[in-house]
């Protein structure tokens, strides 16, 4: 018989995430314990498919008996302000090279998968919000590549850049490799800042993933909406 998939919860008034602690970048919100569980059991076929392109294996569970809550923590202003914003037990412990490879793996899966949504949707001009709201598609890839610098920052090394921009996507992308992997040996950062109190590298991985997929969902979301 399948374990059930471990999730912790992180829990403000106004908002929980649902986020399974094995699997980076599986994390989803709603207004309550029972929200956010199903909307973390209803976005596991989408998370599977996101990792199959990376070979990484991931049976979604059949129903809410597959989900077992192992950690309830209270959130931050972060949790409030609509982003997953509490590491979790275990997240700065040392990884082996196969520990280090899975991260890595189901981080390159997540890039993919949002590469893809905004591939496949160029042509498309996403459905607004309710109130008229939301992001064109160019606007959310320069989101989720300006975050993830800031991320990088936090997991303690440096953003690369141009003499007059930022670097291009793929450069950033190595270089959060290369801090990731140091971090989780525990080797030095090639280009280190000088962050107080940098990211485990679990929540790392766990909150990039997420921003990503996140935001992969919401252009197929809102361009499934447009084109219905």
């Amino acid at each position: 018989m399948k374990p059930p998939l471990r999730v912790a919860l992180e829990i403000v008034r106004i908002r929980t995430f649902a986020v399974a602690v094995d699997w980076p970048g599986l994390t989803r919100g709603g207004r309550d314990e029972e929200a956010a569980l199903e909307a973390l059991l209803r976005a596991t076929p989408r998370y599977a498919a996101a990792l199959a392109a990376a070979g990484v294996p991931f049976v979604p569970p059949a129903d809410r008996e597959g989900l077992a809550v192992v950690d309830r923590l209270p959130g931050t202003s972060t949790t409030e302000f609509g982003a997953p914003g509490v590491p979790l037990p275990g997240d700065d412990t040392p990884l082996d090279e196969a520990g280090l490879a899975r991260q890595a793996a189901i981080l390159q899966a997540t890039w993919a998968a949002f590469d893809a949504a905004a591939e496949r949707h160029a042509g498309t001009a996403l459905a607004k919000g309710p109130r008229g709201g939301g992001r064109d598609l160019a606007k959310i890839v320069a989101h989720v590549e300006e975050a993830d610098r800031a991320y990088l920052v936090q997991l303690g090394a440096r953003a690369p850049k141009t003499a007059t921009r930022p670097a291009p996507i793929a450069d950033l992308h190595a270089a959060a490799l290369a801090a990731l992997r140091a971090r989780a040996l525990g080797l030095p950062v090639t280009d280190p800042n000088r962050v107080t109190k940098p990211w485990p590298p679990g929540y790392y991985v766990r909150r990039a993933a997420w921003h990503w997929l996140d935001h992969a969902w919401e252009i197929e979301d809102r361009a499934l909406r447009a084109e219905g």
